[in-house]
């Protein structure tokens, strides 16, 4: 297992800026954001641009990365691949398609993103849907050596009422995504809000992991009882349930010590890529740098070099 991050955190630095940080301050890996350059959304980036990502790119950035010692673990493109516009839709599919081509080109193992979810929609329409869309990428992705990861996400925020917007959010979806060729990017702090216990439900499916995103969360259990589980019903911003919040490793409530050893236990070898989204040790660059200098503090005593 390596320990490393995801670059989405710093969008105003360039791959090469922060990856000599990574090096310097002992991470092993980067997850690289792969967004299109058209920006708006927080937590994305373009540190690598796939669309338009030539031979002369793959050789600059592998050569960055093995000068400095250091992993790309994944390209990172985080999007709603079910979005209920066709245009946006296809534009979604066609940028998956270029990360697993630039994926390759660097060889990086995986691709990550959502599956996503038209709101418009039941859920089994949705999986439907899904089931259609995915075996395309999925096939493109084994002819060019690559595994496309999915996060287990909620983005509660892309849904009207704050229901799920990414339907991978479960055990009970995992299995159902497994059987579409897809691999699960396992991140722990979406669980726990849920009512499960990561670690257990991560024991079973350890061989479908070849990565996963190291974050946080921290709830209030007195604006839980306001609010109720669904978090706000009301919301002048998507993102706020009112009763929990996203922290770097060692500030909420995960297990860490305990998510770790099972993970050794069930013979997980990929890097663990702090997603680092914590609204306290953000906003500017040394407060998202000493946010990931905690999350390596808490971290790198777990996982063996």
């Amino acid at each position: 297992m390596k320990l490393g991050f995801f670059t989405a955190c710093l969008p105003g630095l360039t791959l090469e800026e922060v990856a000599e940080w990574a090096a310097a301050h002992g991470f092993d890996a980067l997850e690289v954001a792969a967004w299109p350059r058209v920006g708006g959304r927080d937590f994305t980036a373009t540190h690598i641009d796939a669309a338009h990502f030539s031979g002369a790119d793959a050789e600059r950035a592998r050569a960055l990365f093995d000068r400095l010692g250091l992993e790309i673990s994944s390209l990172g493109y985080y999007d709603n691949n079910l979005h209920p516009d066709p245009v946006t839709r296809k534009a979604a599919h066609d940028h998956v398609h270029a990360c697993i081509d630039a994926a390759a080109a660097l060889g990086c193992p995986t691709v990550g993103t959502f599956i996503g979810r038209d709101p418009g929609r039941s859920v089994a329409e949705n999986l439907r849907d899904a089931e259609a869309v995915f075996p395309p990428l999925v096939d493109h992705a084994g002819e060019r050596g690559v595994k496309l990861i999915i996060e287990n996400c909620v983005m509660e925020g892309w849904h009207p009422d704050g229901y799920p917007g990414n339907l991978a959010y479960s055990p009970e979806l995992w299995e159902w995504m497994f059987s579409l060729g897809l691999y699960l990017n396992f991140d722990p702090s979406h669980l726990l809000w849920l009512g499960i216990d990561p670690v257990e439900a991560v024991r079973p499916y350890i061989d479908r992991i070849p990565h996963g995103q190291a974050k946080d969360i921290q709830g209030d259990p007195r604006s839980r009882n306001r609010y109720g589980f669904f978090g706000k019903a009301l919301r002048e911003d998507p993102w706020d349930t009112g009763w929990w919040r996203y922290r770097v490793p060692g500030l909420g409530e995960v297990d860490w010590r305990r998510l770790v050893d099972v993970l050794y236990e069930g013979g997980f070898d990929g890097v663990f890529s702090v997603e680092h989204e914590d609204p306290v040790w953000g906003g500017d660059e040394d407060h998202v740098k000493a946010g990931l200098e905690i999350a390596h503090r808490t971290l790198r005593p777990l996982i063996i070099r």
